[in-house]
Protein backbone atom coordinates (compact mmCIF):
# COMPACT_ATOMS: atom_id res chain seq x y z
CA UNK A 1 0.00 0.00 0.00
CA UNK A 2 1.42 3.43 -0.72
CA UNK A 3 0.85 5.01 2.37
CA UNK A 4 2.41 8.47 2.77
CA UNK A 5 5.87 8.60 4.46
CA UNK A 6 4.77 10.63 7.63
CA UNK A 7 5.35 9.48 10.77
CA UNK A 8 3.64 9.16 12.64
CA UNK A 9 0.35 9.28 11.44
CA UNK A 10 -3.19 9.48 12.36
CA UNK A 11 -6.53 8.34 11.79
CA UNK A 12 -9.21 11.02 10.66
CA UNK A 13 -12.36 11.89 13.62
CA UNK A 14 -15.95 13.03 12.88
CA UNK A 15 -15.65 16.75 12.48
CA UNK A 16 -13.14 16.40 9.76
CA UNK A 17 -14.56 13.30 7.88
CA UNK A 18 -17.57 15.53 7.84
CA UNK A 19 -15.74 18.54 6.18
CA UNK A 20 -14.69 16.36 3.87
CA UNK A 21 -18.11 15.36 2.04
CA UNK A 22 -19.05 16.29 -1.39
CA UNK A 23 -14.81 16.52 -1.43
CA UNK A 24 -13.07 13.61 -0.56
CA UNK A 25 -15.79 11.71 0.24
CA UNK A 26 -18.18 11.93 -2.63
CA UNK A 27 -22.18 10.06 -3.05
CA UNK A 28 -22.55 8.51 -6.60
CA UNK A 29 -24.39 9.46 -9.25
CA UNK A 30 -28.33 9.31 -8.26
CA UNK A 31 -27.34 8.34 -4.01
CA UNK A 32 -28.91 10.22 -1.61
CA UNK A 33 -26.55 13.03 -0.20
CA UNK A 34 -24.55 11.56 3.04
CA UNK A 35 -26.20 11.84 5.93
CA UNK A 36 -24.83 12.78 9.71
CA UNK A 37 -26.10 9.22 10.86
CA UNK A 38 -23.25 7.67 9.15
CA UNK A 39 -20.69 8.92 10.73
CA UNK A 40 -18.80 7.52 13.69
CA UNK A 41 -15.61 8.88 15.87
CA UNK A 42 -13.36 8.06 13.51
CA UNK A 43 -15.46 6.00 11.04
CA UNK A 44 -17.98 6.31 8.30
CA UNK A 45 -20.72 4.07 8.05
CA UNK A 46 -20.97 2.73 4.59
CA UNK A 47 -24.56 2.47 2.44
CA UNK A 48 -25.44 -0.28 0.12
CA UNK A 49 -26.64 0.78 -3.44
CA UNK A 50 -30.13 0.19 -5.54
CA UNK A 51 -28.69 -3.61 -7.02
CA UNK A 52 -26.92 -6.71 -6.25
CA UNK A 53 -25.39 -9.19 -8.63
CA UNK A 54 -24.83 -12.83 -7.69
CA UNK A 55 -21.22 -13.65 -8.94
CA UNK A 56 -19.77 -16.85 -9.70
CA UNK A 57 -16.68 -16.17 -8.06
CA UNK A 58 -15.30 -13.50 -5.77
CA UNK A 59 -12.59 -11.30 -7.31
CA UNK A 60 -9.90 -8.27 -7.21
CA UNK A 61 -10.32 -5.78 -10.50
CA UNK A 62 -6.85 -5.31 -10.66
CA UNK A 63 -6.34 -2.59 -13.80
CA UNK A 64 -9.95 -1.75 -14.30
CA UNK A 65 -12.99 -1.17 -13.19
CA UNK A 66 -15.14 -3.53 -10.98
CA UNK A 67 -18.12 -2.78 -13.26
CA UNK A 68 -16.07 -4.50 -16.57
CA UNK A 69 -15.84 -7.91 -14.73
CA UNK A 70 -19.46 -8.55 -14.31
CA UNK A 71 -20.49 -9.44 -18.02
CA UNK A 72 -17.88 -12.49 -17.81
CA UNK A 73 -19.05 -13.12 -13.52
CA UNK A 74 -22.66 -12.00 -13.25
CA UNK A 75 -25.52 -14.61 -12.74
CA UNK A 76 -28.01 -12.85 -11.99
CA UNK A 77 -29.02 -9.23 -11.00
CA UNK A 78 -31.42 -8.15 -8.09
CA UNK A 79 -32.97 -5.50 -7.40
CA UNK A 80 -32.59 -4.26 -3.26
CA UNK A 81 -35.22 -1.02 -3.64
CA UNK A 82 -38.22 -0.74 -1.85
CA UNK A 83 -38.51 -4.28 0.52
CA UNK A 84 -34.86 -5.66 -0.73
CA UNK A 85 -34.05 -8.80 -1.67
CA UNK A 86 -32.66 -12.17 -0.05
CA UNK A 87 -28.95 -12.58 -0.50
CA UNK A 88 -28.78 -16.83 -0.18
CA UNK A 89 -26.40 -18.09 2.11
CA UNK A 90 -23.16 -19.57 0.59
CA UNK A 91 -23.49 -17.47 -2.60
CA UNK A 92 -21.10 -14.09 -3.37
CA UNK A 93 -22.56 -11.10 -4.09
CA UNK A 94 -21.40 -7.64 -5.82
CA UNK A 95 -22.90 -4.60 -4.75
CA UNK A 96 -22.52 -0.52 -5.68
CA UNK A 97 -21.90 1.56 -2.60
CA UNK A 98 -23.47 5.00 -2.07
CA UNK A 99 -20.19 6.59 -1.77
CA UNK A 100 -17.10 7.25 -3.49
CA UNK A 101 -13.72 8.77 -3.21
CA UNK A 102 -11.70 11.29 -4.33
CA UNK A 103 -8.87 10.85 -1.84
CA UNK A 104 -5.72 13.41 -1.79
CA UNK A 105 -2.41 12.43 -2.22
CA UNK A 106 -1.92 12.65 1.49
CA UNK A 107 -5.01 10.48 2.55
CA UNK A 108 -5.35 6.84 2.33
CA UNK A 109 -8.42 4.67 3.25
CA UNK A 110 -9.22 1.00 4.74
CA UNK A 111 -12.57 -0.69 5.39
CA UNK A 112 -13.69 -2.87 7.59
CA UNK A 113 -17.38 -4.75 8.08
CA UNK A 114 -19.55 -3.35 10.75
CA UNK A 115 -20.06 -4.83 13.99
CA UNK A 116 -23.21 -5.80 13.28
CA UNK A 117 -22.22 -7.49 10.30
CA UNK A 118 -19.62 -9.69 11.50
CA UNK A 119 -22.11 -11.00 14.04
CA UNK A 120 -24.35 -12.16 12.15
CA UNK A 121 -21.81 -13.85 9.95
CA UNK A 122 -22.19 -11.86 6.85
CA UNK A 123 -18.33 -11.74 4.83
CA UNK A 124 -17.72 -8.56 2.98
CA UNK A 125 -15.04 -7.16 1.10
CA UNK A 126 -14.61 -3.58 -0.21
CA UNK A 127 -13.19 -3.38 -3.54
CA UNK A 128 -11.96 -0.09 -5.31
CA UNK A 129 -11.70 0.23 -8.96
CA UNK A 130 -8.30 -0.89 -10.57
CA UNK A 131 -6.96 -1.66 -7.15
CA UNK A 132 -5.63 -5.10 -6.90
CA UNK A 133 -6.17 -5.16 -2.61
CA UNK A 134 -9.06 -5.98 -0.71
CA UNK A 135 -10.51 -3.42 1.94
CA UNK A 136 -7.95 -0.48 1.64
CA UNK A 137 -7.69 2.80 -1.45
CA UNK A 138 -4.32 3.81 -1.82
CA UNK A 139 -3.53 7.39 -1.18
CA UNK A 140 -5.15 9.90 -4.06
CA UNK A 141 -7.70 6.86 -5.08
CA UNK A 142 -10.08 8.16 -6.97
CA UNK A 143 -13.57 6.01 -8.23
CA UNK A 144 -16.05 4.19 -7.12
CA UNK A 145 -16.89 1.38 -4.26
CA UNK A 146 -17.99 -2.06 -4.78
CA UNK A 147 -18.83 -4.34 -1.53
CA UNK A 148 -18.78 -8.23 -1.89
CA UNK A 149 -21.28 -9.65 0.19
CA UNK A 150 -21.50 -13.57 1.51
CA UNK A 151 -23.97 -14.75 3.95
CA UNK A 152 -22.49 -17.39 5.87
CA UNK A 153 -24.57 -18.46 8.46
CA UNK A 154 -28.29 -17.59 7.14
CA UNK A 155 -30.18 -16.18 4.37
CA UNK A 156 -30.29 -12.24 4.91
CA UNK A 157 -32.65 -9.79 3.41
CA UNK A 158 -30.97 -6.29 2.35
CA UNK A 159 -32.54 -3.28 1.04
CA UNK A 160 -30.57 -0.22 -0.54
CA UNK A 161 -28.77 2.17 2.08
CA UNK A 162 -28.22 -0.67 4.92
CA UNK A 163 -24.70 -0.05 6.14
CA UNK A 164 -22.44 -3.43 6.22
CA UNK A 165 -19.29 -1.76 6.01
CA UNK A 166 -17.51 1.49 7.07
CA UNK A 167 -14.54 3.58 5.98
CA UNK A 168 -11.54 5.00 7.93
CA UNK A 169 -9.34 7.69 6.24
CA UNK A 170 -5.59 8.08 7.34
CA UNK A 171 -2.52 10.53 7.07
CA UNK A 172 1.29 8.69 7.28
CA UNK A 173 1.04 5.74 9.44
CA UNK A 174 -1.38 6.30 12.38
CA UNK A 175 -0.22 2.51 13.95
CA UNK A 176 1.15 2.30 17.51
CA UNK A 177 4.26 0.38 18.20
CA UNK A 178 5.24 -1.52 20.84
CA UNK A 179 6.86 1.02 23.19
CA UNK A 180 4.02 3.39 22.24
CA UNK A 181 1.56 1.08 23.10
CA UNK A 182 2.94 0.56 26.58
CA UNK A 183 3.17 3.93 27.49
CA UNK A 184 -0.28 4.69 26.58
CA UNK A 185 -1.15 1.54 29.07
CA UNK A 186 0.33 3.41 31.93
CA UNK A 187 -0.87 6.26 31.16
CA UNK A 188 -4.52 5.95 30.61
CA UNK A 189 -5.12 1.11 31.19
CA UNK A 190 -6.06 -0.23 28.01
CA UNK A 191 -7.18 -3.73 29.12
CA UNK A 192 -8.82 -5.13 32.74
CA UNK A 193 -9.65 -8.06 34.40
CA UNK A 194 -11.07 -9.11 37.64
CA UNK A 195 -11.89 -5.34 38.66
CA UNK A 196 -8.70 -3.75 37.77
CA UNK A 197 -6.45 -2.64 35.41
CA UNK A 198 -3.68 -5.31 33.93
CA UNK A 199 0.07 -4.47 35.17
CA UNK A 200 2.10 -4.25 32.48
CA UNK A 201 4.06 -7.64 33.10
CA UNK A 202 0.52 -8.97 32.88
CA UNK A 203 -0.15 -6.93 29.36
CA UNK A 204 0.24 -9.30 26.32
CA UNK A 205 1.72 -7.80 23.37
CA UNK A 206 3.03 -9.63 19.98
CA UNK A 207 5.82 -8.45 18.03
CA UNK A 208 3.23 -6.57 15.71
CA UNK A 209 2.60 -4.04 18.56
CA UNK A 210 -0.94 -6.16 19.18
CA UNK A 211 -2.33 -6.19 22.19
CA UNK A 212 -3.53 -10.04 22.89
CA UNK A 213 -6.62 -11.25 24.28
CA UNK A 214 -8.11 -14.15 25.44
CA UNK A 215 -11.43 -15.72 25.45
CA UNK A 216 -13.68 -16.29 28.56
CA UNK A 217 -15.40 -18.73 28.74
CA UNK A 218 -15.66 -20.00 32.69
CA UNK A 219 -18.18 -17.62 34.57
CA UNK A 220 -20.75 -17.66 31.90
CA UNK A 221 -23.31 -19.54 30.76
CA UNK A 222 -24.23 -19.73 28.35
CA UNK A 223 -20.46 -19.15 27.25
CA UNK A 224 -20.93 -18.48 23.60
CA UNK A 225 -23.55 -19.11 20.72
CA UNK A 226 -22.94 -21.35 17.85
CA UNK A 227 -25.16 -19.82 14.92
CA UNK A 228 -28.37 -22.59 13.83
CA UNK A 229 -28.26 -24.73 10.96
CA UNK A 230 -31.29 -24.20 8.34
CA UNK A 231 -32.86 -21.16 9.81
CA UNK A 232 -35.34 -18.13 8.07
CA UNK A 233 -33.96 -15.55 6.58
CA UNK A 234 -32.17 -12.71 8.57
CA UNK A 235 -33.61 -9.29 8.83
CA UNK A 236 -30.41 -7.74 8.69
CA UNK A 237 -31.36 -3.89 9.58
CA UNK A 238 -34.01 -4.07 11.58
CA UNK A 239 -33.30 -4.12 15.28
CA UNK A 240 -35.14 -6.85 17.36
CA UNK A 241 -36.51 -8.72 14.54
CA UNK A 242 -35.49 -11.90 15.43
CA UNK A 243 -35.56 -14.17 19.00
CA UNK A 244 -32.04 -15.38 19.81
CA UNK A 245 -33.32 -18.61 19.46
CA UNK A 246 -34.64 -18.70 15.86
CA UNK A 247 -30.72 -18.57 14.79
CA UNK A 248 -28.82 -19.43 17.42
CA UNK A 249 -27.86 -22.23 19.91
CA UNK A 250 -26.48 -21.83 23.54
CA UNK A 251 -22.49 -23.19 23.93
CA UNK A 252 -21.98 -24.41 27.56
CA UNK A 253 -18.51 -24.64 29.10
CA UNK A 254 -18.36 -26.93 32.26
CA UNK A 255 -15.11 -26.48 33.38
CA UNK A 256 -14.29 -23.83 31.53
CA UNK A 257 -13.78 -25.55 28.21
CA UNK A 258 -16.02 -26.62 25.20
CA UNK A 259 -14.90 -28.13 21.74
CA UNK A 260 -15.96 -26.30 18.58
CA UNK A 261 -17.13 -28.33 15.56
CA UNK A 262 -15.21 -27.70 11.77
CA UNK A 263 -17.18 -25.17 10.14
CA UNK A 264 -19.19 -23.51 12.20
CA UNK A 265 -19.56 -20.53 13.45
CA UNK A 266 -19.44 -19.05 17.36
CA UNK A 267 -19.62 -15.92 19.43
CA UNK A 268 -17.68 -15.90 22.50
CA UNK A 269 -16.41 -12.54 24.83
CA UNK A 270 -12.90 -11.80 25.84
CA UNK A 271 -11.80 -12.87 29.20
CA UNK A 272 -10.47 -8.96 29.20
CA UNK A 273 -11.87 -6.19 29.47
CA UNK A 274 -10.91 -3.42 26.59
CA UNK A 275 -10.99 0.25 26.88
CA UNK A 276 -9.83 2.80 24.06
CA UNK A 277 -8.97 6.13 24.97
CA UNK A 278 -10.90 9.00 23.35
CA UNK A 279 -7.92 10.24 21.40
CA UNK A 280 -7.45 6.61 20.09
CA UNK A 281 -9.06 4.06 17.56
CA UNK A 282 -8.29 0.44 18.25
CA UNK A 283 -9.22 -3.05 15.57
CA UNK A 284 -9.11 -6.65 15.73
CA UNK A 285 -7.10 -8.79 13.65
CA UNK A 286 -7.16 -12.44 12.73
CA UNK A 287 -5.25 -14.08 15.65
CA UNK A 288 -2.08 -16.07 14.57
CA UNK A 289 -2.80 -19.41 12.90
CA UNK A 290 0.17 -20.95 14.86
CA UNK A 291 -2.00 -19.96 18.24
CA UNK A 292 -4.72 -22.94 16.96
CA UNK A 293 -6.80 -23.85 14.54
CA UNK A 294 -9.02 -21.42 14.17
CA UNK A 295 -9.68 -17.58 13.52
CA UNK A 296 -11.18 -14.44 14.50
CA UNK A 297 -13.47 -14.30 11.54
CA UNK A 298 -13.90 -10.50 11.16
CA UNK A 299 -11.52 -7.40 11.54
CA UNK A 300 -13.62 -5.21 13.64
CA UNK A 301 -12.80 -1.54 14.59
CA UNK A 302 -13.59 -0.28 18.34
CA UNK A 303 -14.07 3.73 17.56
CA UNK A 304 -12.36 6.29 19.73
CA UNK A 305 -14.16 5.71 23.74
CA UNK A 306 -15.27 1.86 23.24
CA UNK A 307 -14.96 0.83 26.80
CA UNK A 308 -14.77 4.32 27.74
CA UNK A 309 -17.06 5.17 31.23
CA UNK A 310 -17.96 8.73 32.51
CA UNK A 311 -18.63 8.96 36.18
CA UNK A 312 -18.76 11.79 38.64
CA UNK A 313 -17.92 9.47 41.56
CA UNK A 314 -15.00 7.83 40.02
CA UNK A 315 -11.37 9.46 40.48
CA UNK A 316 -10.73 11.27 37.49
CA UNK A 317 -14.80 11.65 36.53
CA UNK A 318 -13.27 7.95 34.25
CA UNK A 319 -14.40 4.36 35.44
CA UNK A 320 -11.34 1.86 35.48
CA UNK A 321 -13.45 -0.97 33.95
CA UNK A 322 -13.62 -1.19 29.90
CA UNK A 323 -15.79 -3.20 28.29
CA UNK A 324 -15.46 -7.32 26.72
CA UNK A 325 -14.76 -7.29 23.12
CA UNK A 326 -16.75 -9.47 21.49
CA UNK A 327 -15.14 -12.19 19.88
CA UNK A 328 -16.07 -13.97 16.00
CA UNK A 329 -14.91 -17.32 15.01
CA UNK A 330 -14.58 -20.32 13.22
CA UNK A 331 -13.09 -23.09 13.48
CA UNK A 332 -11.28 -25.12 10.52
CA UNK A 333 -11.02 -28.83 9.74
CA UNK A 334 -11.10 -30.66 12.67
CA UNK A 335 -12.82 -30.35 16.16
CA UNK A 336 -10.89 -28.27 18.57
CA UNK A 337 -10.71 -27.90 22.19
CA UNK A 338 -10.99 -23.99 24.05
CA UNK A 339 -10.29 -23.68 27.37
CA UNK A 340 -11.16 -20.18 29.44
CA UNK A 341 -7.99 -17.96 29.14
CA UNK A 342 -6.58 -18.92 25.72
CA UNK A 343 -5.45 -16.49 23.20
CA UNK A 344 -8.30 -15.86 21.03
CA UNK A 345 -7.55 -12.01 19.30
CA UNK A 346 -5.32 -9.46 18.65
CA UNK A 347 -6.01 -5.76 18.96
CA UNK A 348 -3.82 -3.15 17.09
CA UNK A 349 -4.56 1.11 18.63
CA UNK A 350 -3.83 3.68 16.60
CA UNK A 351 -3.42 7.39 16.72
CA UNK A 352 -6.71 9.66 15.87
CA UNK A 353 -6.07 13.48 15.02
CA UNK A 354 -7.60 14.41 17.98
CA UNK A 355 -10.45 13.78 20.45
CA UNK A 356 -13.56 13.41 18.42
CA UNK A 357 -16.72 15.86 18.65
CA UNK A 358 -18.73 12.68 20.23
CA UNK A 359 -17.04 9.15 21.50
CA UNK A 360 -18.39 6.35 21.11
CA UNK A 361 -21.63 5.84 22.52
CA UNK A 362 -22.17 9.79 23.22
CA UNK A 363 -25.18 10.67 21.29
CA UNK A 364 -24.62 8.05 18.65
CA UNK A 365 -26.96 5.12 17.89
CA UNK A 366 -24.40 2.86 19.86
CA UNK A 367 -25.93 -0.54 20.56
CA UNK A 368 -22.90 -2.36 21.83
CA UNK A 369 -21.93 0.24 24.59
CA UNK A 370 -22.37 -1.94 27.52
CA UNK A 371 -21.67 -5.09 25.97
CA UNK A 372 -21.24 -8.91 27.22
CA UNK A 373 -22.09 -11.74 24.87
CA UNK A 374 -24.08 -9.87 22.61
CA UNK A 375 -25.58 -10.50 19.91
CA UNK A 376 -26.22 -8.17 16.35
CA UNK A 377 -28.92 -5.71 16.86
CA UNK A 378 -31.66 -7.40 15.37
CA UNK A 379 -31.57 -10.04 17.80
CA UNK A 380 -33.40 -9.56 21.08
CA UNK A 381 -31.81 -10.25 23.79
CA UNK A 382 -31.82 -14.27 25.07
CA UNK A 383 -35.67 -14.68 26.71
CA UNK A 384 -37.31 -11.63 25.07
Amino acid sequence: MSNPARTPGFLLVDTELTALFSKAIRFARGAPRITPEQVQPASLDLRLGPAAWRVRAGFLPFGGPVEARLPELAIAKLSLEGDGAVLEKGQVYLVPLEEELALPPDLWARFNPRSSTGRCDIFTRVLCDGHARFDEAPAGFKGRLWIEVAPLSFPVKLRRGDRLAQLRLAQGKPALDVDDLRALHARTPLVFAEGRALKQEEVRIDEDACLMLSVGLAGRDPAGWRAAPHTDVLEFAKEGAHAASEFWEPVHAPNGRCILGPGSFYIFASKERLRVPPKFAAEMLPVDTGIGELRNNYAGFFDNGFGWKSSDKAPGGVVNDGTPAVLEVRAHDVPFLVEDGQLFCRVRFFRTSGRPEKIYGEGRSSSYKDQDLTLARCFRAPGN
